[in-house]
């Protein structure tokens, strides 16, 4: 019979840059994988971080030969969309690399602080402020912008600005609005519930915007939820949006960038099927011929990049724990960890990665599914991108033991899932580790978080909060003017 690595080599042209084979074991951009196993143990989430300054010099260099065979007259700017993923090394490792920064919520704007305060960013870098904004969000932004940072506040509904105009100070406030696309036709809305709709971007303009001498309308901002995909979808929605924008421009003299969103993918499957050079020479051409139509100058273009930035920096590994044949031909190989906890999106919005042995490459494969440790139905992996089976080496529980690796899985799933929070059946968050080089190309390795233990969970329901207030009753009848309740500690 055939050994997995035969499958694997006639399927797809594997090797891959990022992924190959030693000695029956797998590399991960040329990193030992069963090493990584035998000093951390499983599960273990990874992140190995040279992959996020590869993948935004790569996005420098679509857009940087896009304009040069164009010849496009405008900037590029690349910012990273922190919601994909929060933690400090991503966002410090990110900023090393001279990008911007895109916000979503109140509670991005104290680590905002917390970079400036490390010299991670300055007043001068970007700061792209998306999402519906409450007081707090408007408030913290009024605040950045009154002390001198360069805040582009996004636009998402027609009261909005009327908080700047309360709270700043400031000579000038530079503002972006976010344009409602229309939903791919299959979605439940027709429109996006996001932004302003196209009817209203004008007088919104007119009435709050041209009328203030210290505001300016400098971006318009356009995304679908699709991302960036050769459809008709995408191609048709772009077009509209440059039709305003040069409509507008025509109105607004300080209208000079757009920026249109993230959705650059990553790869969810060894058979990579996305030319990521072609689809941006396409969006330079396509804005470029549009602007030309309307003689209206070029705008400078910002993205927003998120899980292209970070995606497929995270890895997550698991054990084979178990083999369970639950009737003739459904067999069960069960994980030491959750699909519903640890990667949500793959149950959520059945996600596909690409899924990987860590070892046993030279041995006979079987069709399996796997299997969560939850008490939940839908805790299961059971199909690839490519194929709707799922194969794995075959190996034997008392003679061998079975690795397993989730890769591309840096974004959004530890927002999603609830890092170091609870979780269903109260899974453990695994222990975190990343991985770097050094000066001399070496692999260095640093624990970020060690297994969640139970006293972090038992602290997060309430069991261990020494300073629990409950109310007692005391045996007499109190007077009107006793207190009927005493606090007591437990």
């Amino acid at each position: 019979m055939k050994s997995y690595i035969d499958l694997i080599q006639q399927t797809f042209e594997f090797p891959t840059m990022e992924f190959n084979v030693d000695k029956n074991e797998l590399l991960f951009n040329n990193v030992p994988l069963m090493d990584i196993i035998k000093e951390h143990g499983t599960p273990l989430k990874l992140n190995y971080l040279p992959k996020i300054g590869e993948h935004i010099g790569n996005a420098n260099m679509f857009f940087k030969n896009a304009f040069k065979r164009h010849n496009y007259k405008g900037t590029y700017t690349y910012c990273y969309c922190t919601k994909s993923s929060h933690f400090s090394f991503v966002l410090e490792e990110a900023l090393k690399h001279n990008i911007h920064l895109e916000t979503s919520s109140s509670f991005d704007i104290p680590i905002i602080r917390e970079l400036y305060r490390r010299g991670k960013i300055s007043k001068s870098t970007y700061i792209l402020a998306n999402g519906y904004k409450r007081p707090l969000y408007t408030q913290y932004l009024s605040e950045l912008i009154n002390e001198g940072f360069n805040v582009i506040p996004i636009l998402d509904n027609l009261k909005e600005i009327e908080s700047y105009e309360q709270q700043v100070t400031a000579d000038t406030v530079n503002f972006a609005m976010r344009i409602a696309t229309d939903e791919e036709p299959n979605f439940a809305f027709y429109t996006s519930r996001l932004g302003i709709r196209y009817n209203d971007v004008q007088q919104l303009y007119k009435d709050k915007i041209e009328s203030n001498p210290r505001f300016k309308l400098k971006m318009l901002h356009f995304f679908i939820n699709t991302g960036i995909k050769d459809s008709a979808y995408y191609w048709s929605e772009l077009t509209r949006f440059m039709f305003k924008y040069c409509e507008m421009q025509k109105i607004c003299p300080e209208l000079d960038s757009i920026d249109i969103g993230g959705g650059l993918p990553i790869q969810t499957s060894l058979q990579s099927g996305y030319d990521y050079q072609q689809m941006i020479d396409e969006i330079i051409e396509n804005i470029q011929w549009i602007c030309n139509k309307n003689n209206v100058p070029v705008p400078h273009i910002f993205t927003e990049f998120g899980s292209y930035t970070v995606g497929e920096s995270g890895a997550v590994i698991y054990e084979i724990i178990d083999k369970k044949l639950q009737n003739d031909k459904e067999l069960w190989y069960m994980i030491n960890g959750s699909f519903i906890t640890q990667l949500p999106d793959s149950w959520g919005m059945n996600q596909k990665y690409i899924m990987l042995p860590i070892n046993n490459w030279d041995s006979p494969y079987q069709k399996v599914n796997l299997g969560g440790l939850t008490c939940d139905s839908q805790d299961f992996y059971n199909s690839e991108m490519h194929s709707a089976d799922l194969y794995m080496p075959i190996f034997e529980e008392e003679a061998e033991k079975q690795y397993i690796g989730f890769f591309h899985t840096g974004a959004y799933q530890e927002s999603l899932g609830g890092y170091g929070g609870i979780q269903h059946c109260l899974i453990p968050a695994p222990k975190h580790v990343l991985i770097d080089r050094d000066e001399e190309g070496k692999i260095v390795t640093k624990v970020f978080a060690e297994e969640q233990d139970s006293d972090s969970m038992l602290k997060i329901l309430g069991f261990k909060d020494e300073s629990f207030i409950t109310p007692v009753i005391k045996d007499e009848v109190p007077s009107e003017t006793e207190e009927e309740l005493v606090e007591t500690k437990i």
